[in-house]
């Protein structure tokens, strides 16, 4: 199982259930606005996940992550 900081988990909860409910991916601002950070702390948390192999995005391509882990490796979202 890959191992991720509480934090991360949160996130990686955050954007399984946003885009599920949602039907797309949230946008950073979505996650700024959910978590009450600022726009670089949000932006260098999705580059981390990204560098870390749980996340995925297009390149240049708005509400495009996507998480790759399975829904059963995910924590609740608090």
């Amino acid at each position: 199982m890959t191992q991720y900081t509480p934090k991360q988990g949160q996130y990686l909860a955050f954007i399984y259930y946003y885009t599920k409910l949602n039907r797309r991916p949230p946008a950073e601002r979505d996650m700024q606005v959910y978590f009450g950070t600022t726009p670089p702390t949000v932006h260098q948390m999705v580059l981390t996940l990204e560098k870390r192999g749980l996340i995925a995005r297009q390149p240049s391509q708005p509400r495009s992550i996507q998480v790759l882990l399975p829904r059963d490796q995910l924590p609740d979202l608090d």
